[in-house]
Protein backbone atom coordinates (compact mmCIF):
# COMPACT_ATOMS: atom_id res chain seq x y z
CA UNK A 1 0.00 0.00 0.00
CA UNK A 2 1.18 3.56 -0.59
CA UNK A 3 1.67 5.88 1.45
CA UNK A 4 0.21 9.69 1.38
CA UNK A 5 1.97 12.48 2.88
CA UNK A 6 0.71 15.95 3.67
CA UNK A 7 2.33 19.10 4.64
CA UNK A 8 0.89 21.95 6.35
CA UNK A 9 -2.06 20.53 7.69
CA UNK A 10 -4.50 22.40 8.82
CA UNK A 11 -8.01 21.38 10.66
CA UNK A 12 -9.71 22.48 7.17
CA UNK A 13 -6.70 21.69 4.25
CA UNK A 14 -3.46 20.39 4.02
CA UNK A 15 -1.11 22.94 1.67
CA UNK A 16 0.31 20.01 -0.50
CA UNK A 17 -0.27 15.97 -0.83
CA UNK A 18 1.94 13.60 -2.30
CA UNK A 19 1.10 10.57 -3.51
CA UNK A 20 3.12 7.62 -5.70
CA UNK A 21 5.46 10.40 -7.01
CA UNK A 22 2.32 13.08 -7.48
CA UNK A 23 2.31 16.48 -6.23
CA UNK A 24 -1.06 17.79 -5.73
CA UNK A 25 -1.22 21.59 -4.06
CA UNK A 26 -4.04 23.24 -2.82
CA UNK A 27 -5.62 26.52 -4.34
CA UNK A 28 -3.08 28.78 -3.80
CA UNK A 29 -3.89 32.77 -3.00
CA UNK A 30 -2.14 35.65 -2.00
CA UNK A 31 -0.77 36.39 1.54
CA UNK A 32 -1.24 39.55 0.89
CA UNK A 33 -4.49 40.25 -0.80
CA UNK A 34 -4.52 44.32 -1.03
CA UNK A 35 -1.92 43.73 -4.07
CA UNK A 36 -3.01 43.93 -7.63
CA UNK A 37 -3.33 41.30 -10.18
CA UNK A 38 -0.01 40.94 -10.95
CA UNK A 39 1.11 41.32 -7.42
CA UNK A 40 -1.54 38.75 -6.36
CA UNK A 41 -0.31 35.91 -9.34
CA UNK A 42 3.44 37.07 -8.58
CA UNK A 43 2.80 35.64 -4.55
CA UNK A 44 1.10 32.87 -5.44
CA UNK A 45 3.41 31.56 -8.09
CA UNK A 46 6.37 32.11 -5.52
CA UNK A 47 4.19 30.48 -3.34
CA UNK A 48 3.70 27.15 -5.57
CA UNK A 49 7.76 27.36 -6.64
CA UNK A 50 8.18 27.04 -2.44
CA UNK A 51 6.40 24.42 -2.37
CA UNK A 52 7.53 22.27 -4.77
CA UNK A 53 10.42 23.08 -4.33
CA UNK A 54 10.29 21.58 -0.61
CA UNK A 55 9.03 17.83 -2.38
CA UNK A 56 12.39 18.42 -4.97
CA UNK A 57 10.30 19.07 -7.85
CA UNK A 58 9.72 22.43 -9.70
CA UNK A 59 7.66 24.07 -12.12
CA UNK A 60 8.89 22.38 -15.27
CA UNK A 61 7.40 19.19 -13.57
CA UNK A 62 4.02 21.22 -13.42
CA UNK A 63 1.43 18.14 -15.37
CA UNK A 64 -1.61 20.04 -15.26
CA UNK A 65 -2.81 23.81 -13.80
CA UNK A 66 -6.13 25.55 -13.07
CA UNK A 67 -6.69 29.31 -12.73
CA UNK A 68 -9.05 30.38 -11.34
CA UNK A 69 -9.89 34.33 -11.46
CA UNK A 70 -11.98 36.97 -9.73
CA UNK A 71 -12.37 38.96 -13.02
CA UNK A 72 -11.78 37.75 -16.52
CA UNK A 73 -10.56 41.80 -17.44
CA UNK A 74 -7.35 40.86 -15.53
CA UNK A 75 -6.65 38.19 -17.62
CA UNK A 76 -4.06 39.58 -20.01
CA UNK A 77 -2.31 41.02 -17.05
CA UNK A 78 -2.20 37.54 -15.15
CA UNK A 79 -0.91 35.73 -18.32
CA UNK A 80 1.82 38.50 -18.34
CA UNK A 81 3.14 37.50 -15.28
CA UNK A 82 2.14 33.75 -15.96
CA UNK A 83 4.04 34.09 -19.43
CA UNK A 84 7.33 35.53 -17.57
CA UNK A 85 6.91 33.07 -14.63
CA UNK A 86 6.49 29.40 -16.92
CA UNK A 87 9.53 27.70 -18.88
CA UNK A 88 8.54 27.42 -22.26
CA UNK A 89 8.85 24.10 -23.98
CA UNK A 90 7.35 23.09 -20.71
CA UNK A 91 4.18 25.00 -20.61
CA UNK A 92 1.38 22.37 -18.69
CA UNK A 93 -1.87 21.87 -19.74
CA UNK A 94 -4.25 24.72 -18.22
CA UNK A 95 -7.41 26.03 -17.39
CA UNK A 96 -8.49 29.37 -16.47
CA UNK A 97 -12.32 29.88 -15.04
CA UNK A 98 -13.81 33.25 -13.72
CA UNK A 99 -14.81 32.53 -10.17
CA UNK A 100 -16.32 34.08 -6.97
CA UNK A 101 -12.99 33.51 -4.67
CA UNK A 102 -13.33 32.78 -0.91
CA UNK A 103 -12.91 36.57 -0.05
CA UNK A 104 -13.49 39.34 -2.49
CA UNK A 105 -9.65 40.67 -2.09
CA UNK A 106 -8.61 37.62 -3.77
CA UNK A 107 -8.09 38.12 -7.30
CA UNK A 108 -6.84 34.66 -8.42
CA UNK A 109 -6.03 31.10 -6.80
CA UNK A 110 -4.34 28.66 -8.83
CA UNK A 111 -4.24 24.89 -7.98
CA UNK A 112 -1.37 22.64 -9.65
CA UNK A 113 -0.82 18.90 -9.81
CA UNK A 114 2.88 17.95 -10.36
CA UNK A 115 5.31 15.32 -10.77
CA UNK A 116 8.15 14.64 -8.10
Amino acid sequence: MSTIERFHVGKRLSEMAVHNNTIYLAGQVAEDPTADITGQTQQVLTAIDRLLSEVGSDKTKILSTTIYIADLADFPAMNIVWDAWVVQGHTPPRATVEAKLARPAYKVEIQIVAAK
